[in-house]
């Protein structure tokens, strides 16, 4: 059979390979989608360090889109992009997490930053200013700049779990935790509407329009090393929140 370039092509192609799970149709399917795991892998070697391989992060995406194709149930009529990037992300997830790649050092100037900001916008009922972040970790604004900047390769990994799988129904989940999961997803919607105007349009063009931080810069007008900051600061600002109403559920 001919590699399908199609709907129809791709529509034959899954109902012949769920009958049968023959290999050889597997591999059509595998090599139609492979270009959706360059693009995840890029989307995330930009904000990793330079000793992160990009050709590990396109293999262990190469297995997710593997399990994704076990799993999809084509007669469902769902988008198997949507459903692979999930798996496929989740992939290289989880493989940055097994390889511990931030190092110590950078680790705890994120625990002491994302602790920081934490309590002080607890204590404000607010978003803290940068003003006020300096002056809560003993730092001017310049060093606090420059510190977020160093704290931009810890963001990679936070929020992809919560809002990429927004969209992912795989039959598997049971009726509680799919409900726990969109009542995640309803505190996460709660936690970026109060963002800043800026960050807040950062996360939504990053996450939601999978824009590139570059193409954000252009849209913004403001330099790529800006809106790595804000998009840091978002997440940190993030996951404080989430932490806070987490501890208040306990």
């Amino acid at each position: 059979m001919a590699t399908a370039d199609s709907n129809q092509d791709m529509a034959s192609l899954w109902n012949a390979y769920q009958i049968n799970h023959d290999k050889a149709l597997r591999d059509q399917i595998v090599e139609h989608y492979l270009t959706l795991v360059n693009i995840i892998a890029g989307r995330l070697a930009i904000s990793l360090p330079s000793h992160v391989d990009r050709d590990d992060l396109i293999s262990s995406g190469y297995f997710g889109l593997l399990d994704a194709i076990e799993r999809f149930d084509y007669r469902r009529g769902n988008k198997f992009e949507t459903y692979a990037g999930v798996r496929i992300r989740g992939a290289m997830l989880d493989y940055l997490r097994s390889k511990d790649w931030i190092p110590v050092s950078l680790r705890q100037k994120i625990r002491k930053y994302e602790q920081t900001v934490s309590q002080l916008e607890s204590k404000l009922g607010r978003t803290a200013s940068d003003e006020e972040i300096a002056a809560a970790l003993g730092i001017m604004v310049p060093e606090l700049q420059t510190l977020v900047g160093q704290l931009n390769v810890a963001t990679v990994i936070p929020l992809e779990e919560y809002i990429r799988a927004e969209s992912v129904d795989d039959g598997l989940i049971d009726p509680s935790a799919s409900i726990e999961f969109r009542e995640l997803q309803d505190t996460l919607a709660s936690a970026i509407d109060r963002l800043p105007e800026r960050e807040k349009k950062v996360v939504s063009l990053y996450y939601y329009e999978e824009l590139t931080l570059r193409e954000i810069s252009l849209i913004l007008h403001l330099s790529e090393a800006r809106i790595c900051q804000l998009h840091t600061k978002a997440v940190f600002r993030l996951r404080g929140y989430l932490s806070r109403v987490k501890s208040s559920l306990i």
